[in-house]
């Protein structure tokens, strides 16, 4: 008899969770910002899948400008007014058959020369089939800044995603098991959680990064990973301490059912809303951790480019006047944080039952 009362009360919280769920795909699509801003994320995804399966972004390490080659609008508007400027310098590069971008001599340009001779004339053949403009210019070796652009893409979502994972898995297990048991376990879980919230975040990456002092993809996701899960802990515990008491986790401990079914599959259905919502804040903030990581020389390794390694770069630029790189990686970043962030808010409210 106990037997069939519990089927019917998780039968029951079953079905509220679905009719929940329901609900709140109804809101999210009544929202239009919130749609307009899951087509921005869902674009950048697509370019993503894209990026790595090489459809797209392939050779974005390929020299196809001259460096520093500047965005074809500029170089329309310096074509119509440093005309005579550029004929004459034209006319002296050819004459003395050297390169010279910024007023100073080449120094290797006759032993290039003598190479080229051997080379039957390909190398400055070569080196005369680069573009001196791009839609959004070149970096300092000549590389597309949109393909690096949609490159570094790839690197900085890729950290999200997977630092976002791991830190939700983790903080949902510990707090799930401090949650339900409490006691002893749940003060030892309280100490651990206070001991990485006592030391501020940045603070604490930056200190284990030097620590490891190991530049590579896997290491950042598993810096931000590990350090990240505290936000996730507090909250799923305080979620398990409410449902451990109620009826039908009392019915199912009564019938014998473990622990570990009560806790992952009576329990956590019913708040794996805010473990998602959790997830998608902190995919934002673990872009930006990167970000700021890579800016600081503690990211991603030379050869691999994200959009912090792209603002490291700027930064130098910047003294030169060439501003393009900053503004590609800047304008990315902000336009998928913003709209990942509103689709975060709005998600969270359609998630929320007391909004019903």
């Amino acid at each position: 008899m106990l037997n069939i009362f519990t089927k019917k009360i998780n039968t029951s919280q079953q079905d509220l969770s679905s009719g929940l769920r329901r609900l709140a795909m109804r809101r999210l699509k009544a929202d239009r910002i919130a749609m307009a801003s899951l087509f921005i994320v869902l674009s950048f995804f697509l370019m993503l899948v894209l990026s790595m399966t090489g459809l797209i972004a392939k050779d974005w390490n390929k020299e196809v400008a001259v460096s520093y080659a500047p965005p074809t609008f500029i170089a329309i508007d310096q074509k119509v007014i440093d005309r005579s400027t550029m004929i004459e310098q034209s006319t002296v590069n050819q004459s003395s058959n050297q390169i010279d971008y910024y007023g100073i001599q080449d120094p290797l340009a006759e032993d290039m020369r003598a190479i080229d001779q051997q080379l039957d004339g390909h190398l400055l053949d070569q080196q005369s089939e680069l573009k001196t403009s791009l839609p959004f210019g070149a970096d300092k070796w000549g590389r597309d800044i949109i393909l690096k652009t949609i490159k570094g893409a790839e690197t900085s979502i890729l950290v999200g995603l997977i630092s976002a994972l791991i830190a939700v898995v983790i903080g949902t297990f510990l707090g799930a098991i401090a949650g339900y048991f409490g006691g002893w376990i749940d003060d030892l879980l309280n100490w651990f959680y206070n001991v990485f919230t006592s030391i501020p975040y940045l603070l604490l990456v930056l200190a284990i990064a030097a620590v490891l002092q190991q530049k590579g993809i896997l290491s950042i996701v598993l810096i931000l990973g590990l350090t990240g899960w505290t936000g996730v802990f507090r909250l799923i515990r305080a979620e398990y301490m409410k449902h451990t008491s109620r009826e039908y986790i009392l019915a199912a401990k009564a019938i014998g059912v473990s622990h570990m079914r009560r806790m992952f599959v009576h329990i956590f259905p019913n708040v794996s809303h805010i473990a998602l919502v959790q997830m998608s804040i902190l995919v934002v903030s673990f872009i930006k951790s990167e970000v700021i990581l890579s800016f600081l020389g503690f990211g991603v390794p030379v050869g691999v480019v994200s959009w912090g390694s792209m603002l490291n770069e700027a930064q130098s630029e910047l003294i030169l006047g060439k501003w393009w790189q900053l503004v590609a990686a800047s304008v990315a970043m902000a336009v998928l944080v913003t709209a990942f962030s509103m689709f975060t808010d709005a998600l969270r409210d359609a998630l929320d039952p007391k909004l019903k």
